[in-house]
């Protein structure tokens, strides 16, 4: 008899996440068994120059090694490919780096189950519970909050959240496309000129377990210029190429 696909792909992006990729796998097999989650998981190796790919061969998991080095978005798009063009119904963003603790995963998998969200986002801001990031990436989340409200009327408190599930519908639109800049802000905008029902869940994330992240205080001004500039393009090309 033939064992029935997994329902559930859970993706994970990876560069150079040897030190944390090994506890999240294992963690996420943890949580699959205990609450008994018709899950697969994916690993997306990114060019690593570490031994993330070596430290992914060892685990229980499914894993695609890329050429080339395509960045967060191409590397999710990756994954969201492989989710669709596979048939599994629900997809799942996690990121490599812990943040995103695995007990939290039930909670998203059960709102985008029983409720008719099309995007469901783990949010840190909605409680304020746990790590709640640096002083001034707080400060362009709540920006870039108010910015997406101007945009498209909506209201996503932790625009820049990786902690993510999509359904069918939505993973039939990033098959096709997806940001590939900054593409966890700019797909708010995406989905939200698409219609797409979106709903944030709150959630107790993490310090990142390993790595180093690409945006410290320094660049917070910075970081914000660039990701409203990317914003705004997202808009605008879309706007020209959907208007009726």
């Amino acid at each position: 008899m033939t064992k029935q696909r997994a329902k559930i792909l859970v993706i994970i992006p990876c560069y150079n996440e040897e030190a944390s990729i090994q506890n999240l796998v294992n963690d996420i097999q943890s949580v699959k068994k205990q609450h008994d989650l018709p899950i697969d998981i994916l690993v997306v190796n990114d060019c690593s120059k570490d031994n993330t790919l070596q430290v992914i061969k060892s685990l229980d998991c499914l894993y695609l090694d890329l050429p080339v080095n395509l960045g967060i978005g191409g590397g999710m798009q990756s994954g969201y490919k492989y989710a669709y063009r596979n048939g599994y119904q629900f997809a799942v963003q996690m990121d490599g780096d812990g943040q995103h603790p695995a007990i939290e995963l039930p909670k998203l998998l059960q709102e985008a189950q029983t409720n008719k969200a099309d995007v469901i986002i783990g949010s840190r801001f909605l409680e304020g519970k746990g790590f709640q990031s640096s002083f001034f990436r707080r400060l362009g989340i709540t920006y870039f909050k108010w910015l997406n409200k101007f945009l498209i009327g909506q209201t996503i408190h932790d625009s820049t959240s990786g902690f993510r599930v999509f359904n069918r519908k939505t993973l039939e639109l990033v098959n096709q496309y997806y940001p590939d800049e900054y593409p966890e802000p700019e797909a708010i905008v995406l989905f939200g000129m698409r219609k797409l029902i979106m709903k944030e869940v709150p959630v107790e994330m993490c310090e990142r377990q390993g790595g180093v992240s690409s945006i410290n205080s320094f660049r917070a001004i910075y970081y914000m210029f660039k990701v409203s500039l990317g914003i705004i393009f997202v808009y605008i090309r879309l706007k020209g190429k959907w208007k009726m």
